[in-house]
């Protein structure tokens, strides 16, 4: 399992990283751990899923 950060997941995604970050309260992005800091790490897998589906729905 590789995890990204809010700032790698919102490059891949092409989204600013608030929206990632209410994308992960919303429970649409399921974070699997958090950093040190305290911030949500995302497993790469999971985001890459993410994309196609919203992609298929229209659009992230």
């Amino acid at each position: 399992m590789s995890l990204m950060t809010v700032k790698e997941v919102a490059a891949y995604l092409e989204i600013k990283e608030a929206r990632v970050q209410r994308l992960e309260r919303e429970s649409l992005l399921v974070s699997k751990d958090k950093d040190i800091e305290g911030n949500p790490l995302f497993d790469k897998d999971d985001v890459e899923r993410y994309k196609v589906l919203a992609e298929r729905l229209g659009g992230i």
